[in-house]
């Protein structure tokens, strides 16, 4: 059975999905909850219940408290003492594609730079796929996300580059996510290297046209090598006026104009932000509805420098955590794994780890539905096979979800 929503929603939409669980159902026994509804528990913003239970009703959390206090269910899942939270929200993945990159990976690793060239041998084997492959390459990173605890993920196109292809790619990740991206904006492709004008256009003409139905958001890799800040403000406009909202690829292989932009626009979230200037930190900080989202899979992958976390932090810049999942420059689907990533390298605590992985990409996605567990939240949660939270970023690559629920139903 799939529980996954099988048609997109434009900002402001709040379309339940149509699988829940029936009846009710009561977790208890659970020796730390963090329900990341601060002001309703106590250690910080996690909001930590100690010794609790959380009932679920038609999908969604109908109650949270003591477990001493726990209503009558219909059925039962006993914590047996471990850690809940709430399912991750991984705001920034790139599933739809086809083909392999690993001797990439290899030159990489070898000594060879990136810069994001690799896109353009994506673009090729993408188009050459039949829509089966596609679908079932998303279906099967959905699956193995979903393993690791993640129960919302978002989905860009960008490597199809064509009207045809953009269209589909997106069509076909609609079928797998609420949050689905249109990315034709990813990189010039080469039919079009000595006329980006051209390309340009057409991003904001047809294939803006036949991609929109099927997408939330537009996004554009406003970088060097990719599109200028006049050629991805021009993009981003069109998008807005289409009725889709902003996200945007900045500052990942060197400083540049792309958070300044997302900022100007009211972007939901600037992406990657390895490079950033105090002017870049402040403007975030003046403005929080705008999510830094760090993607440390992309630094480990490509032997990068990673994002200064604890300064973004520190200014109360508001972060999410994403895997980056793609197969050139963050092979990964595992969100425990950028959590790691994110204490050993990036100097965040584990809880402020756990927060940008959970409600934090919640509001990088402006979803108020996810990444927390309150009462009319939907029942997406995770049980962990240790006591706390801790154990995320304190045993890195042990498989610590022992079970997951999304909607409300095991999965």
């Amino acid at each position: 059975m799939d529980l996954w929503p099988t048609r997109p929603v434009r900002p402001g939409d709040r379309a339940r999905p149509t699988v829940r669980s029936s009846g009710s159902l009561l977790v208890d026994n659970i020796g730390e909850l963090i329900t990341n509804a601060f002001d309703e528990g106590e250690g910080g913003p996690l909001g930590i219940h100690r010794d609790a239970a959380l009932l679920v009703e038609d999908g969604l959390v109908a109650w949270v408290g003591p477990a001493r206090g726990a209503p009558a269910a219909d059925r039962r899942i006993d914590a047996g003492g471990a850690a809940v939270l709430p399912g991750f929200v991984d705001s920034h993945a790139h599933l739809v594609f086809a083909g392999d990159r690993a001797a990439e990976f290899a030159a990489r690793m070898a000594g060879e730079p990136y810069t994001g060239g690799g896109i353009r041998t994506t673009v090729g084997a993408t188009r050459a796929a039949p829509d089966s492959d596609l679908r079932d390459n998303v279906r099967r990173l959905r699956d193995e996300a979903l393993r690791q605890g993640t129960t919302t993920i978002e989905i860009k196109s960008g490597y199809g580059l064509t009207v045809a292809d953009e269209a589909r790619s997106l069509r076909i990740a609609a079928e797998f996510s609420e949050d689905t991206t249109f990315l034709g904006a990813h990189v010039v492709p080469a039919e079009y290297a000595d006329r980006p004008d051209d390309y340009v256009g057409m991003v904001c003409g047809p294939m803006l046209a036949a991609a929109a139905p099927y997408a939330r958001w537009i996004d554009v890799f406003c970088e060097r090598g990719a599109f200028d800040v006049d050629h991805a403000r021009a993009i981003l406009a069109c998008g807005q006026a289409a009725g889709l909202g902003v996200r945007v690829h900045a500052n990942q292989l060197g400083p540049g104009p792309g958070v300044q932009l997302g900022v100007e626009l009211g972007a939901a979230s600037v992406d990657h932000c390895t490079h950033l200037s105090d002017a870049d930190i402040d403007a975030l900080a003046s403005h929080p509805s705008t999510v830094a989202t760090l993607l440390p899979g992309a630094e480990f992958s490509t032997r990068s420098p990673y994002p200064h976390a604890r300064r973004l932090v520190d200014a109360g810049v508001t972060v999410a955590l994403a895997t980056d999942c793609n197969p050139g420059s963050s092979y990964t689907s595992s969100m425990p794994f950028c959590i790691a990533l994110a204490v050993r390298e990036m100097r965040m605590t584990p809880a402020e780890a756990v927060w940008s992985a959970t409600a934090g990409g919640a509001l990088a996605l402006r979803r108020d539905d996810v990444g927390v567990l309150r009462p009319g939240a939907r029942a997406d949660l995770i049980v962990l096979d240790a006591p706390t939270h801790l154990h995320l970023a304190y045993r890195p690559g042990v498989p610590l979800i022992r079970q997951v629920l999304h909607n409300g139903v095991p999965r």
